[in-house]
């Protein structure tokens, strides 16, 4: 299960919207209990893949260990990424899986069509080894803030 708020569901909508024809990126900051990751805030990155940005994402290295490390300064860890999909269904490509290498976290993906965030979908990457590992449909549970409850 994922957890996070609408606020932060709407800033990663957003940026894949402000980035559209090209995939947007960014992770996840939070805490994960009992295989549940309760995501606090999502942290842009750049897409540094300029050879085919609106299919393709990338997060350079030196980037991540920043977001890790400003993450770790408030008690928060990587719980997952994000990106978007231009004008493509909000379901894993078999290069996200080759890509993903992080096991336990999340994985969100925004559909983004003509421009507009459509479905948001996430999947939990498992396994033990890069040899066998997965994704796995995760549920997502958007929090409403208090003020708009019923």
């Amino acid at each position: 299960m994922l957890r996070l708020s609408q606020l932060v569901m709407n800033s990663l909508r957003l940026h894949g919207e402000e980035t559209y024809p090209h995939e947007c990126c960014g992770v996840l900051l939070g805490r994960l209990s009992d295989g549940e990751s309760s995501v606090q805030s999502a942290v842009r990155a750049g897409n540094t893949r300029i050879d085919s940005a609106h299919n393709r994402y990338s997060i350079a290295p030196a980037e991540l260990i920043r977001i890790q490390r400003e993450a770790r300064v408030h008690g928060l860890d990587i719980v997952g990424f994000y990106h978007s999909h231009p004008d493509h269904p909000a379901r894993w490509s078999a290069t996200d899986l080759a890509e993903a290498h992080w096991l336990g976290c999340s994985y969100v993906i925004t559909a983004v069509e003509g421009g507009r965030a459509a479905q948001t979908n996430s999947f939990r990457l498992v396994g033990t080894t890069e040899d066998d590992k997965q994704f796995i449909d995760e549920p997502v549970e958007v929090a409403v803030p208090e003020e708009l409850r019923p």
